[in-house]
């Protein structure tokens, strides 16, 4: 097409474009209403990130839980929820990564622990920190430092912790390998061992285990372990990590992120609920959101939903919650947790657990993939009505998945005994306000900077209109005259 034509048509266009806006332009069409389970992630992070108290989540025994806290900050940055609760824990967590990942408040140097420094690397990437410079670490090369070379044998690959002294075998596990891959492919190029290790984790059947240590030693790979125990939580982070492998291009990790999804399935109750292994084998939250997190990631979307109908049973709100109805948001670890709140409140000793429980539960809810947080736009929330302010949530940050399991923290990286299982109960707080999306404004009544304007007098606009009809009619004469 000539260039004059393709100049005027799209002249002719844009005029009948700026007419329409101007003589007949519908109304605004307000946008859909968010689906129930994002408006159920942002009600639950809400609620966590009140839970947040200068920038950080007590544990059950220390005003400062980082593993926690960093759970948290994943949470909140799943779903967009409170900007200043996010900022102030990514700075806290920053401040304290050797509190996270070494020994060295306990007065032991020379510790570094693998798995803890993996999920560091991936919780600056998702909160959209520097990883090469998080608190003055560069988390990538240290991460990197941490994995076995080829003269480890069937090792290779693995997430190791680095020590001065001999400390016995290492005890990283599948939750630590797979922020160790996410990490890696978050903030470069990921290299294959890592991927090949996590790989041979899984079993034939598809579902991954735990630790790649049995009795005698570790393993060379799931299937070479005499009755390996396939866990439904690290089946999920697992496949989260290697669809994140795929993306950027890993071998194999396509196909082994499928074969999980296909087991996670068959784990499934009926009423839509996970349960995980060993003492949280009965449904719970904690394994319900990340194996629902993972199936809308592997594009299981009907899992996914029965995933979140079975987590949202589980949410306090205004009308179900009772004695707890003050803490509307928060997640219970089961059917137990919840009825007992609903009696009695939240009390202090069980605070714990619902922190941990919601922090990775709204994970399910959200559905925003591992590999996506902090690269996708959170979940639209429901839209706030032209012209009115958005409510600005108070501050709290995020969390990053951890086994949760109401006894041990089995998937928990790092020193600290921080439990990452579902911990104990909340108590009542002040949920803070999911955060709305702006208003949206039309070009046709937006004013300098894009700032919305109202009550603009119409007879500009038509004067504009008719002088570009004009212009357009000249200019199509003489493009048809030169195409002639």
């Amino acid at each position: 097409m000539p260039l004059s034509r393709r100049f005027t048509t799209g002249l002719g266009t844009a005029t009948v474009t700026a007419l329409a806006a101007i003589t007949g332009a519908p109304p605004a069409v307000a946008a859909a209403p968010a689906p129930a389970h994002v408006t159920a992630a942002r009600d639950a992070a809400s609620w966590l990130a009140g839970e947040f108290k200068n920038g950080s989540l007590p544990g059950p025994f220390t005003p400062e839980d980082w593993g926690l806290t960093i759970d948290g900050l994943v949470a909140l940055s799943a779903t967009g929820v409170d900007a200043q609760t996010r900022q102030a824990a990514t700075a806290q967590v920053a401040k304290h990564v050797r509190s996270y990942n070494s020994y060295d408040d306990w007065g032991i140097e020379g510790f570094t622990d693998g798995g803890a420094t993996a999920k560091l690397l991936y919780a600056a990437a998702a909160a959209d920190a520097d990883p090469t410079d998080f608190g003055g670490y560069d988390l990538r090369a240290e991460t990197l430092s941490l994995i076995a070379t080829a003269d480890a044998g069937h090792q290779r690959g693995r997430i190791t912790s680095r020590t001065t002294a001999d400390s016995g075998p290492d005890a990283s596990n599948t939750f630590d390998q797979s922020f160790a891959v996410l990490g890696l492919a978050r903030s470069g190029d990921l290299p294959q061992d890592p991927v090949d290790f996590l790989i041979r984790q899984q079993c034939a059947a598809g579902g991954f285990r735990l630790y790649p240590d049995a009795a005698d030693g570790p393993s060379p790979s799931c299937d070479d372990q005499p009755g390996a125990t396939l866990d439904v939580d690290s089946t999920a982070m697992a496949v989260q990590a290697l669809l994140a492998a795929a993306e950027d291009g890993a071998t194999g990790a396509g196909d082994a992120a499928r074969k999980g999804a296909d087991w996670l399935v068959t784990q499934q109750h009926a009423d839509g609920s996970f349960g995980g292994s060993g003492p949280t084998t009965g449904a719970n939250s904690n394994s319900t959101g990340l194996a629902g997190q993972a199936l809308a990631a592997a594009g299981r979307d009907d899992e996914a939903a029965r995933a979140a109908t079975a987590l949202a049973a589980l949410q306090l709100t205004a009308g179900n919650g009772g004695a707890a109805s003050a803490d509307a948001g928060a997640i219970a670890y089961n059917t137990d947790g919840f009825t007992a709140a609903a009696a009695a409140g939240i009390t202090d000793t069980d605070r714990d657990q619902w922190r941990r429980a919601t922090a990775q539960a709204l994970l399910g809810l959200a559905q925003v993939p591992l590999g996506r947080i902090g690269l996708d736009p959170p979940p639209p929330s429901t839209p706030t009505p032209t012209g009115t302010a958005s409510p600005t949530a108070p501050s709290t940050p995020s969390a990053s998945p951890t086994l949760t399991t109401s006894p041990p923290p089995t998937g928990t990286a790092g020193p600290t005994p921080s439990v990452t299982s579902p911990a104990a109960t909340p108590a009542p707080t002040t949920a803070a306000p999911a955060t709305v999306a702006p208003p949206i404004t039309t070009p046709a009544a937006s004013g300098p900077g894009g700032l919305p304007t109202t009550g603009v007098a119409i007879g500009s606009y038509l004067l504009i209109a008719l002088l570009l009809i004009g212009g357009g009619v000249t200019l199509l004469v003489l493009g048809r005259r030169r195409a002639g």
